[in-house]
């Protein structure tokens, strides 16, 4: 058994959507993320609104630009948009071009998340499953690293509502009716109450799509409403049921110089070069603030269009949920629903979207526990086989192939782990783990107890 401490149960895997495509770095604090942003993904499905009364086809036409981008940006030329997909934030061949992108960049063929001991002579020699590193690479301590302070803490934050677009305040103002016509502030008030009600709908992008819809059918079971994944009055009541009537979906947020100094860095292609990084940091702010505020990075770009994100300026972001505060005794991941439910005792008092296994490497089916948690994991990256097999260390950070949280079960090589592609969550595969974007897997980190049931099936 490894002597680390604490202990991490092994993840045997085959790294599938790890990392996105290596880009460099600019030398100033405004750099973009063009693996992020719609105008560098031309392929990119365009969003389809919630139709608040009836199912609707997928659209096939190119049609005019939204109500929401016509008031974000009122002079904007509109442009054509690409057919719509069913899902929230890419279409399927999009995900499929990142993913083959992966496998040509990405070189594991296998890994496991590891706790970091404070001395490598620690670790035990004669574990198959241990490994050395030479002093030049012995590993860093991450216990005071501000990643998971920027995702969950939201305490001296400044937010207000001044100075909010017209676009913001129609969000804000939007109330469901049964005889409104399909709009896209309702769609985002609709994604922001879901996520509110801890019925996470993944990345809020102003898109309904599957993780929404799944997000609604969540709600409504979790409300003892009749499960049709369809906006009606009962469901609207039970929504706004427990939140204030003036607390506003959009706000404004003043970036601080502590955002802007945040470690930032490109993340490279192939395990070596990974392993040499001082952490798997954030890309970029609108990285960082898009897993902060929950949302999906393009949907924060179309909100402040020429912003420079420099300290002191003003941006337009969600206002995010309130901490679960419930006991998480059991979770139940369901591979065909991509869903894991979260209860105490019999109660569902969470839902959160998930990638659980695939076809090539399916998850086991049974029941397990949780037998440990560790935040900010590293990663024991396997590379080639046989005399060609090299171990290379990958240091902590959301770009982390396990992202910011291990949480290992009794089934060895099998835990709830984060993902450094919040947007693939439900699309991309898993290596038979189960995978949540970086701040739901806090959120359940944060409630769920050693020894908890993990139902797979």
């Amino acid at each position: 058994m490894m002597k680390i401490k604490p202990l991490i149960t092994a993840i045997s895997i085959v790294v599938v959507s790890a990392s996105a495509t290596a880009f460099a770095a600019t030398a100033d604090s405004t750099r973009t993320l063009p693996v992020r942003t719609a105008d560098s993904m031309p392929s990119i499905a365009k969003k389809v609104s919630l139709n608040v009364q009836e199912s609707r086809a997928p659209v096939t036409a190119a049609k005019p630009a939204d109500r929401m981008t016509q008031l974000i940006d009122s002079k904007q030329k509109t442009k054509p948009s690409a057919p719509a997909a069913t899902a929230d934030n890419m279409s399927a061949e999009e995900l499929t071009r990142k993913d083959e992108q992966s496998d040509r960049t990405d070189d594991m063929s296998e890994g496991q998340a590891v706790a970091a001991p404070s001395d490598v002579s620690s670790i035990d020699s004669s574990d198959p499953l241990a490994f050395e590193l030479p002093d030049s690479e012995k590993r860093q301590d991450f216990s005071d690293d501000p990643t998971i302070k920027n995702i969950e803490d939201k305490d001296g934050k400044r937010y207000t509502t001044l100075n909010l677009s017209n676009y913001a305040t129609q969000v804000n103002d939007a109330v469901w009716s049964p005889s409104m016509k399909v709009n896209s502030a309702m769609t985002i008030k609709m994604q922001a109450l879901l996520d509110w009600n801890h019925a996470s709908p993944g990345p809020i992008d102003g898109g309904w799509g599957m993780n929404s819809k799944k997000a609604l059918i969540n709600f409504q079971t979790m409300k003892g409403l009749p499960a049709t994944g369809k906006m009606d009055q009962k469901t609207w009541n039970a929504l706004i049921k427990n939140i204030a009537a003036n607390k506003p979906v959009l706000v404004t947020y003043t970036l601080t110089e502590d955002d802007i100094k945040t470690n930032f860095a490109a993340t490279p292609s192939g395990s070596e070069a990974k392993s040499k990084m001082k952490g798997l940091y954030y890309q970029d702010i609108k990285e960082m603030l898009g897993e902060r505020f929950h949302m999906d990075v393009r949907y924060l770009d179309k909100l402040n269009k020429n912003k420079t994100y420099t300290a002191g300026e003003t941006i337009t972001v969600l206002n995010t949920r309130e901490k679960l505060n419930q006991r998480i005794n059991r979770v139940v991941a369901n591979k065909a629903d991509k869903t894991l439910y979260a209860y105490n005792d019999d109660k569902l008092v969470a839902t959160y979207p998930t990638t659980v296994g695939s076809d090539a490497t399916p998850s086991p089916k049974g029941t397990f526990k949780i037998i440990n948690k560790v935040k900010m994991p590293w990663y024991k990256a396997t590379v080639g086989e046989g005399a060609q097999k090299k171990i290379h260390m990958l240091p902590p950070g959301p770009n982390n192939p396990v992202g910011v949280v291990w949480m290992g079960m009794s089934k060895p090589s099998y835990g709830l782990h984060g993902s450094p592609v919040p947007e693939g969550i439900s699309r991309q595969g898993s290596a038979g783990c189960v995978r949540l974007t970086n701040w739901d897997v806090l959120e359940v980190y944060a409630n769920i107890e050693n020894g908890a049931t993990v139902v797979l099936n």
